[in-house]
Parts: structure tokens; sequence; C-alpha cells
């Protein structure tokens, strides 16, 4: 593929992925686009169809996975996540930096594919801070909360596996963390502003 390279981001929930991200995107307007992923399940209040996700059923989703129109796919918590081929393309066709935000799995994936990202693991200083962060947000149950911080665990672990990420930034340090994932970027960003200038 042609043009600026993706991007995907990947660790645990309650890392601070989602926060880097949108401020990423909030700073350098028209340089990154985000491929919106799909899942089965419900929206949270706030979260807007199209632009948060592309909320779907499990059986439209299952028939694009069966004809190959994913990147990658997961389940989680009974719900079913996935990037497609088009959603990638769609910010790929803008000369953008397409960042993807996908779990260890999805990673997995997408090293399958021919899409040559960077890899970049966002991850918390520690389970206990994780676990903190993700009871302060208090939009999950006990039963769901412990589901992620089990899958943190996991994460957490594959991410220190050699040749899985490029690099692995860990945020316990807002700024800090921010001015890590700029500098590896920066080359890509470059890039795109001289296309487009």
């Amino acid at each position: 593929m042609s043009g600026p390279r993706p991007v995907v981001l990947s660790g645990p929930s309650g890392a601070g992925k989602s926060t880097l991200m949108k401020r990423l995107m909030k700073d350098h307007e028209g340089i990154f686009g985000f491929s919106v992923s799909h899942t089965t399940r419900n929206p949270r209040p706030g979260e807007e169809d199209g632009k948060d996700y592309h909320f779907t059923t499990r059986e439209a989703m299952e028939e694009g996975i069966s004809k190959g129109e994913f990147i990658e796919n997961a389940e989680f918590s009974g719900n079913m996540y996935g990037t497609s081929k088009s959603a990638v393309e769609d910010v790929l066709a803008k000369n953008l930096i397409c960042i993807l935000d996908v779990d260890i799995q999805g990673v997995k994936r997408i090293k399958e594919t021919d899409l040559n990202p960077i890899y970049i693991s966002i991850q918390p200083p520690s389970m206990e801070i994780l676990e903190k962060r993700l009871r302060d947000r208090q939009t999950e149950t006990e039963e769901s909360l412990q589901k992620r911080l089990e899958a943190a665990r996991i994460d957490m672990e594959l991410s220190n596996e050699p040749g899985v990420f490029d690099v692995v930034i860990i945020n316990d340090d807002l700024e800090k963390a921010y001015e890590e994932l700029k500098e590896i970027l920066n080359e890509e960003i470059k890039k795109v502003q001289e296309a487009q200038s």
C-alpha cells in the first residue's frame, strides 16, 4: 500500500489509548484518520454510530467475516469487534495516517496481512493503577471489570514478547506518554504534511 504507514495502537482498556489518540487527532488535524471498528455491543451514552463504532448485528458481522471483509476481529465479553478492510481503505484513500485501535488478538491477525503498520502498545504502569482507572470510570459491572482485568494481564504479558510491538509506551504520565507517541510518529506526520503542501 502506498501513502503513510498505518498505526496500530493496542493496550488494555484503561491504559489511556483513547485519550492519547483523541489528543493526537486534535493536535494534528487533517493528518490522522481513525479506522472506525465494527461491534455488536450496544452504544454507550454519547457514542455515535459511524463515529465511535459501526454498531451492527452479530449476523451481519459474521457474514462480513466469512466473506473476508475484515482485517481482524475478536470477541470480548460476549460482543464481537472488528476492523473492516473498507474502514482502513477509506482513511488511506484520503492520504491520512490510519489509526487502528485493536486488542492483542487483532495485532496478531494484522501481522498476517500486508498492511505493514507501526505497532505501538500503550500500557499502564501497573495492574493496581489500571484497576483504579477502570473502577473510577464506573462503566463496568464487577464481572465485566474482572474480565477486563484478566484480559489486561494477558495483554501486558504479550506486549513484552519480542517482535510483537515496535514500541511499548508505559502511560504513567500522560504528557510524557504523549510526547513519546508523537516522537514515534513524527516521520509519518511529516510525510503527510509534505504531501498536503
